[in-house]
């Protein structure tokens, strides 16, 4: 095996929105290389690891990110060539010490991110094995359900809904392929819906539907019409899973949910609106329920309703094990929610999951907003054994391109896949 690295180089290219990312390739010295391309969000927590962008207004609109393509070639670069690609944690620890912040704002996480992945990638090459494979030890097997986004919302979308995302979650399902299946069909048949009653079907940032509805609830409502048309009995079947993004409508220390009617509400009336819900309809995780500051609440909903749900905190944990260990101590949610950019290296990214495993926690992986083609996140949910995935709707490439990764491993596992929820 030869895996030692004798070439990084970095190419700014397009993410799925159109703006700027880094993409990174990592060239071994017996000829093979590996290509990564990194993530973007658009809702982020403000704890979050930092995108190095240009700020240059004569380009992308101050978007470009020559500065972190510059730090993977100028700076990383020779400090990683000449070591051996499956020496991942050590990589990953000399540009942690090389940018020596808190939130990477030095050499970007973008940059960092795009080097870490690369490397990844590399060393499964040089091993022969399938990247899952290769992050996950033989043992990884477990394809995660697919949490579908089929409609868009707050921060993903123009339209009248508050809330981010209303997700399809096929829990009924034996096999990803039928798991996947079953909501892709919920998907088609929610777009005839929306036709009949005249109602938009463009598409938000993650591929899902973007109508204007009169309510949030009504964003559910028709979802579960749209199961039971397609042949599939809510909450048997297939559930809701719900991201509420809640910062991005918290104003002055009320939730302003002026969009669906609901007028502002304070942390004790949104816990409340969410027990009425969940006595309605099937919802079986709420995501970002609460403001990512909103610790307290977090802890008394998680109290009242983490026996009956998931409480997934996203922007509260920013997949920082820092954070995650605090929510562990104050019991603020049973699930973290992981994506590789928010922290910006592999090795933390695998630390987080750990940490939530150790704690009896559920953990959530998850794509960006601004995604590509790139299907790392595909194999690392396999790898990481979660159990759950979100990688948007049945529409979009960047977001097809990880459900058939998937299916593409689970075909390749044969028998020995495992698909459940719980």
């Amino acid at each position: 095996m030869n895996d030692i690295i004798a070439d990084i180089t970095a190419l700014e290219i397009l993410d799925s929105r159109g703006f700027p990312t880094v993409q990174v390739s990592i060239t071994l010295e017996n000829g093979r290389q590996a290509t990564a391309s990194v993530p973007s969000g658009a809702s982020t927590g403000e704890n979050e690891a930092l995108e190095l962008r240009d700020g240059d207004m004569r380009r992308y609109g101050g978007k470009g990110v020559l500065k972190a393509i510059a730090n993977v070639e100028e700076q990383i670069a020779p400090e990683i060539i000449g070591l051996a690609a499956h020496r991942q944690t050590e990589i990953d620890h000399i540009m942690l010490e090389m940018d020596a912040t808190d939130n990477k704002r030095n050499l970007g996480a973008n940059a960092i991110l795009g080097v870490s992945m690369a490397v990844a990638k590399a060393a499964a090459l040089a091993h022969h094995l399938p990247l899952y494979q290769y992050l996950g030890g033989a043992g990884a097997r477990r394809i995660p359900v697919p949490c579908m986004n089929i409609i868009n919302g707050g921060e993903h979308a123009d339209n009248s809904v508050d809330f981010q995302e209303f997700m399809a979650v096929p829990i009924g399902a034996t096999t990803f392929r039928e798991g996947l299946r079953a909501v892709a069909e919920t998907f088609h048949v929610l777009k005839g819906l929306l036709n009949k009653q005249g109602m938009s079907t463009g598409i938000g940032d993650e591929g899902g539907f973007a109508p204007n509805l009169p309510s949030n609830e009504a964003a559910i409502e028709i979802i579960l019409e749209a199961i039971e048309k397609a042949g599939y009995k809510p909450g048997t079947d297939i559930s809701i899973a719900l991201d509420s993004a809640a910062s991005s409508f918290y104003r002055d220390g009320v939730y302003d949910l002026h969009w669906s009617g609901l007028g502002q509400k304070n942390t004790a009336e949104m816990i409340a609106m969410a027990e009425e819900w969940l006595q309605k309809y099937p919802i079986i995780s709420w995501e970002d329920p609460l403001d990512e500051n909103d610790w307290q609440g977090f802890a008394e909903l998680t109290r009242r309703l983490g026996d009956k749900i998931e409480v997934v905190g996203d922007d509260i944990f920013v997949t920082n094990t820092r954070y995650i260990a605090q929510g562990i101590a104050q019991k603020s949610a049973n699930s973290a929610l992981i994506k590789l950019n928010q922290i910006g290296t592999v090795t933390e990214t695998i630390e987080a999951c750990r940490m939530c495993r150790d704690a009896g926690w559920r953990y959530f992986i998850s794509h960006r907003s601004g995604e590509t083609t790139d299907t790392f996140l595909a194999d690392f949910a396999v790898a990481m054994d979660g159990g759950h995935l979100k990688t948007g709707s049945a529409s979009r490439g960047e977001r097809i391109a990880k459900y058939n990764r998937l299916l593409e491993i689970e075909k390749e596992l044969g028998d020995t896949a495992l698909y459940y929820w719980q």
